[in-house]
């Protein structure tokens, strides 16, 4: 993803693609399956991937690719984020973000090959190569391990049950290698490649402004009991609404607007952070806009369920405005959830 320009937007769509693209080791931005990790190691545990409300295991949603253009320590980075997705809490998210140097312990100097490996079997891959091995339901890092077998490991008490009655319980003792019988536990999200395209920003001013004089033109003919009724209908959260749907009308398909420090669209006036309410940095910097998560990629994720499921408005990932370095671990950052209940 290249740095968007200064108050210009890239816009993320979903698309599918071959399994051996959405790897690791092709860097992708991606939405659903498990985690494509960046750097091998300093991964999140079980407890940070866990939900504030409910502590149930977070599901992963979707990852970008978001290198800084001049940053040496920056030249692979990526921002992983996760949500809960267990009825009746889905509010948990937590985001977080790794970079590496270029030359590195995980990957080559050189760019990966834009062609399929002669071997593109759909075999998931549960240990990274730094040794740490992954959860056989989600992806994220699986300390626990099956007491029988010992080659099965988990992140959680909640997906070694899961796993045990989806399968597991039959292929613990049997010979042959467990990650090629890696079943469909319907906790991961559909998985989709996340292409990116820059915003034509000329458009949706030119509609803005026709929407205006239309009003304008009108109010200038209007009755007294009739402006009156208009002003107050015209409330400050119909014009945020308003404006929200404007900007996204050209390309009502994006799942996602890329764009480090440039101010997100809100689609309500209500519930939007005061900057007090975006901690800073555990470095001491503030954290500043990155992307925003829209409405239309819930049509993706299959989430629907009887009672509560998976929903928001906006998403909206801060983070450190130093991209600070922490070693190779994942450092957490700060993610808004603004309700669609909230739009007017």
């Amino acid at each position: 993803m290249a740095a968007a320009s200064v108050g210009l937007a890239e816009l993320g769509f979903v698309e599918a693609a071959p399994a051996w693209r959405l790897r690791s080791e092709q860097f992708p931005s991606k939405v659903g399956g498990r985690p494509a990790w960046l750097g091998a190691a300093g991964l999140p545990g079980p407890a940070g991937l866990a939900c504030a409300q409910c502590g149930r295991p977070l599901a992963f949603l979707l990852q970008l690719y978001a290198p800084l253009p001049g940053r040496a320590d920056a030249f692979h980075r990526g921002l992983f984020l996760f949500c809960c997705r267990t009825p009746p809490c889905c509010a948990g998210l937590r985001v977080f973000r790794n970079q590496l140097p270029r030359r590195n312990d995980f990957y080559a100097y050189d760019p990966p090959s834009e062609d399929p490996p002669p071997e593109t079997g759909e075999s998931v891959c549960l240990q990274l190569k730094s040794g740490a091995h992954l959860c056989r339901v989600c992806g994220c890092l699986g300390p626990k391990t099956c007491s029988r077998c010992h080659k099965a490991h988990y992140c959680s008490k909640e997906h070694q049950t899961l796993d045990w009655r989806e399968g597991h319980k039959q292929a613990c003792t049997q010979a042959g290698d467990l990650d090629s019988t890696v079943p469909d536990h319907s906790f991961l999200f559909p998985e989709f490649e996340i292409v990116i395209e820059t915003e034509d920003e000329i458009m949706p001013e030119v509609v803005e402004k026709d929407d205006e004089s239309e009003i304008i033109g009108s109010m200038g003919e209007a009755p007294e009991e009739e402006l009156d009724s208009m002003a107050k209908h015209e409330s400050r959260e119909d014009r945020i609404f308003q404006k929200f749907k404007t900007k996204i009308s050209l390309e009502p398909e994006q799942i996602l607007r890329y764009g480090r420090g440039i101010a997100p669209i809100w689609i309500s006036g209500e519930n939007i952070p005061q900057e007090k309410e975006i901690p800073d940095c555990p470095c001491g910097a503030k954290r500043i806009f990155e992307f925003q998560v829209m409405p239309h990629l819930l049509n993706y994720l299959k989430a629907d369920r009887l009672g509560r499921s998976v929903d928001w408005g906006v998403l909206a990932v801060f983070t450190c405005a130093e991209s600070c370095g922490l070693g190779t671990g994942y450092t957490e950052e700060f993610v808004w959830k603004q309700d669609i209940t909230d739009a007017t």
